[in-house]
């Protein structure tokens, strides 16, 4: 059997998927050579488990073929803990702690496809209409809670302000941190101190019942 050569595979997968190595390193959080360097100059010999498992997840391919364990067969499902809290799309819904109310399952190949794991992640209940039409009061959001770091860009994340729960469009302004709604009817929160902001996730996957 012909030995998988995991750069020449990851080579290949930029090339045809039109990607840079530096905006993959970057997802990775690595330097933005990081993944040039690795295919072209063989340093470091080996991906981190970490970057390996989410770049097989983003190019929906079996981790093996980038020098991973061989893979066994997966699970039809996997569970993903659903927190019994919602977090406010409005003024802010208290929560005093994340209560646990089982789990939610999930077909490990969408988590994959988002770059998520099972054991990193939760589900939770929107509520309020301050983020709508991006997020509607009842939707269920999946949150990534490996993913914390905000950046000018921003992203929806769902935060704790002074006991508040709430998911709202975070991005770093400066030294502070900007919230805002997608409902131009809600004023946006005033710009607080990175230290003022719990960040619990950011928001990947939604799902909403048709009425």
């Amino acid at each position: 059997m012909e030995a998988i050569d995991p750069r020449a595979t990851l080579d290949q997968l930029v090339t045809e998927s039109g990607e840079s190595y530096a905006a993959l390193s970057r997802m990775l959080r690595r330097n933005p050579a990081y993944l040039q360097q690795y295919v072209k100059r063989g340093t470091p010999r080996l991906l981190a488990e970490r970057d390996r498992k989410l770049l097989a997840g983003y190019f929906r391919i079996d981790e093996e073929k980038l020098g991973g364990p061989r893979a066994n067969a997966a699970p039809a499902v996997v569970q993903v803990r659903r927190l019994d809290i919602a977090a406010s799309a409005g003024p802010g819904g208290l929560a005093e702690d994340d209560r646990l109310a089982g789990g939610e399952l999930f077909d490990p190949r969408l988590l994959a496809s988002l770059g998520v794991r099972e054991d990193h992640s939760a589900v939770l209940r929107a509520q309020g209409e301050s983020m709508s039409p991006t997020i509607e009061d009842g939707d269920r959001m999946l949150i990534d809670e490996r993913d914390r770091r905000i950046v000018a860009r921003g992203g929806i994340f769902v935060i704790r302000i002074d006991g508040a729960l709430m998911v709202k469009r975070v991005a770093r302004s400066g030294d502070m941190i900007a919230i805002t709604s997608d409902n131009a009817d809600f004023p946006p929160t005033p710009s607080l101190a990175p230290n003022e902001v719990e960040i619990l996730g950011r928001v990947v996957w939604l799902s909403r019942a048709l009425r």
